[in-house]
Order: structure tokens, then sequence, then C-alpha cells
């Protein structure tokens, strides 16, 4: 089922590609070399791209075993990144940025690009796993906790019967060190996955992801909370919610604790930098 925000039709399946390989059903039309087109927002760069333009992309990657990195960004991650350079550091080498938060795909709108949407982490998550299992493209589970793999892998059986899913790992929630990198890539290369779904939250899957960045021949994605919504084990904000751009306000009802830090500072310093955004030129 594809996310609400995403278009309702898509490009047919392409002709004329490798002999061998079946072909994605997203749009072709930028090819997986093309830089992407982009708006610098909050010192981070974010691109301009459709559902179809970005699974298809991740797709072209994962089938040609390319060590990649797309990361889903959102006030959190780009606040906390003004205050954290080897979180920057990530962003800015990453393949892909996309607008994951609805206020930044309202920048984006704003900047020049009147038909960016919100590229939210669950919903890119479910849409490439579709697309995983159509295209026999073997996916990797890291993050969480072991009780949500579980559960998360009887979610994807049911969904997805046909998905090759190679392997899953919960790692320690201590910092990984170079012995645990190195143990981690071992497995995911040994299991011949080509996208990996990176559940380990924000700063901590982003830098994870660029260390691992030309070391896993696989399309790496960070997302975030993805795994707990679709495991059942926390709640997803209702439509309605979501599309009014209050997804962080239902998570903050919902674990006031851990959350009003971090959500009463990002989103406050957003604010306080959100005029100086307006006023830039489109297109950075």
């Amino acid at each position: 089922m594809l996310p609400a925000t995403s278009p309702k039709h898509l490009a047919s399946p392409q002709s004329g590609g490798k002999p061998g390989v079946v072909q994605s059903m997203y749009s072709h039309d930028l090819p997986a070399s093309m830089p992407l087109r982009s708006a610098i927002l909050l010192g981070i760069r974010i691109d301009a791209i459709s559902w179809e333009q970005a699974i298809g992309r991740i797709v072209r990657w994962a089938q040609a075993g390319s060590s990649r990195m797309v990361c889903l960004c959102n006030v959190h991650s780009l606040v906390t990144a003004s205050r954290a350079p080897q979180l920057a550091a990530a962003l800015h080498g990453s393949d892909m940025n996309s607008p994951d938060g609805a206020p930044l795909a309202w920048l984006m709108r704003r900047r020049g690009w009147p038909e960016q949407q919100r590229l939210s982490g669950p919903d890119l998550m479910w849409t490439l796993l579709g697309e995983a299992e159509r295209l026999q493209l073997p996916v990797f589970l890291l993050g969480g906790t072991p009780a949500t793999l579980a559960q998360l892998s009887q979610r994807l059986a049911s969904a997805f019967p046909q998905l090759p899913l190679a392997g899953s790992l919960s790692p320690p929630f201590r910092p990984l060190d170079e012995q645990d990198n190195e143990r981690i890539a071992d497995m995911i290369h040994a299991c011949g996955a080509r996208i990996v779904l990176v559940g380990l939250g924000c700063p901590k899957q982003e830098i994870w992801m660029a260390a691992q960045r030309g070391r896993i021949s696989a399309a790496m994605l960070g997302v975030g909370a993805a795994f707990d919504y679709h495991a059942g084990t926390a709640t997803r904000a209702p439509l309605a919610w979501q599309r009014a751009g209050f997804e962080w306000l239902y998570r903050l009802v919902q674990e006031p604790t851990r959350l009003a830090r971090r959500y009463l500072v990002t989103n406050t310093l957003f604010l306080l930098a959100l005029p100086r955004e307006l006023w830039r030129r489109p297109h950075g």
C-alpha cells in the first residue's frame, strides 16, 4: 500500500534494462548518477525529490550493489546537526537527504519546489519493502530491541511473504566500536543484503551509515522509529495529525518524559531560525 501522501499512480516499468534484471515500477527519470536538485536548510542539503524518484533511485543502487546512504531528515536532525559536527558531516556526505519532517517539506515548497511532499521514514520503508519483495532484493534490519525485531519480522512475513529477509541484528545500546562495526559489516556482507534498514535513531544511525559507506555494498536507509511503528510496539499518529504536521506532538504526548527536552529545544531553535530561512533565495 502506498503512503497517504504519495502519488496515487505510479510509472510503468521501463523497458530496455539489463538482461535478467527486473525493472522497478518507479520512475527512472532521474539517473542514479545524476546529482539531485536541492536547497540548503539550516546549513544542511535537503534534496527535492518525489516518492517515485526516491524509491527508483534507491532500488537502482540496491540492484547495482552500490554502497550508498539515505538520510530522512526532520527538524530534530537538522537542529542537532547545527551543534554536532559529526552528524553534520554525515548529512553532507549522504547520497540522499529527503524531507521527512512536514516543516522541511513546507520550507522546500516555499524555496522553489511547490510539489515537494513529505517523505516520511515509516512510509518510505514500507513502500520500499514492497518493491524489494517484487524485485527480490535481500533486506537486512539493524536496530531496535530483540523483541521489536522478532515482532517486526513476523509482521513482514505476513505483509510481504516473498520478501527475502536476509537477516537482522539488535546491536548493543552502547556506542559501537570498530570491532562491532567490522562484525556487523561482515554479517551483512555474508548474507548478501542489498538494502539495509537502520533503526538506531538520530544521530547514531546517520553517523553509523557514514562510517560504513564504502564498506557495505548495499543501500543503507536510516529509518528512525519506523521499526517500532511497524512492529506494533509504538503507536503512530493518526493520519490527520500527520497531514497537519503534528506527528511530533502526538509522539510527545505518548512519551513526554523521553521526548520533552528533544522537541521543546529543537522546535524552539527551529522557530528562531525560520525567519532567516524564509528570507533565503530559492534553491539555497
